[in-house]
């Protein structure tokens, strides 16, 4: 909390004059989350189920653990982005009766509370519980009808454990995306990143610009489909803004475990 700092002219971006403070501070970790995007670890492929073509296999299955601040960006990045894609056609995983989840599958967000799953339920993902796909009795600790399903899995769950049972829920020459940086470790097992030949690939900061173009949509239709992608109102994540004066508070109301996010208004005294 430096009282001046330089940096390169760069580095700044400008915010759309129409868009709140509040709004855009959330640039910064929703930049984050676009950062997968930007890496292209996800294969959407050809959605014209008509041809025999291999161009027209299945997009990637992704799944995503944790339900935290981060974790939420993410699933609403990728849920959008697989709207943008696929528009209505998308699949709604807990209502296609199909095993696999049907031709266009959501992303799944795997996460601990409810109130945090509703938070995303327009994004374009699937909410579960986190306790759906564990399985203490099976060899790699994940229920049968999650192990090894998942091309995609996005680890934000900032627990040591989490590694490992994104390991089980992804298949063979997957991907394994790590946003957690978590630096305790239990005891790691490299088994399953051998011997199905895991790619596992950071994944940190992100493009800013293309953060606030997400915060600026409105109302968004895809001239190519009928896809629409929602507007993104991250304002449902302050839990209380205070001024600058009673700062010690908002560190205290930070501390809170049922806290998402706390804004300091540093023009108010």
């Amino acid at each position: 909390m430096a009282e001046y700092l330089t940096l390169p002219l760069s580095n700044l971006h400008r915010v759309p004059p129409e868009m709140t403070n509040e709004v855009a501070v959330f640039a910064e970790p929703l930049a984050a989350a676009c950062r997968i995007v930007e890496q292209n670890l996800i294969c959407y492929n050809n959605k014209d189920t008509s041809s025999s073509s291999s161009s027209s296999a299945r997009p990637d299955r992704v799944a995503i653990l944790g339900d935290g601040k981060l974790g939420l960006m993410i699933a609403e990045v990728l849920g959008r982005e697989h709207m943008k894609h696929f528009g209505s056609l998308a699949n709604n995983n807990n209502n296609n009766g199909e095993e696999d989840g049907g031709p266009f599958p959501r992303p799944v967000l795997f996460g601990k509370y409810q109130h945090k799953l509703d938070l995303v339920a327009d994004s374009g993902v699937d909410g579960r519980f986190v306790d759906e796909c564990k399985d203490a009795s099976a060899f790699n600790g994940v229920a049968a009808n999650h192990s090894q399903k998942y091309d995609v899995v996005v680890d934000a769950t900032g627990n040591p454990a989490g590694l490992s049972l994104a390991a089980g829920l992804c298949r063979p020459m997957g991907i394994l995306v790590l946003k957690s940086t978590c630096a305790a470790g239990e005891q790691f097992n490299a088994a399953p990143f051998v011997i199905d030949e895991l790619r596992v690939v950071g994944s940190r900061c992100g493009p800013i610009d293309k953060a606030l173009e997400l915060l600026s949509i409105t109302n968004s239709t895809n001239d190519d489909d009928d896809s629409i992608i929602p507007p993104l109102n991250v304002e449902k994540y302050i839990t209380k803004c205070f001024p600058l004066s009673e700062a010690p508070k908002a560190m205290q109301c930070a501390a809170e475990k049922s806290t998402m996010k706390v804004q300091i208004i540093c023009s108010e005294m």
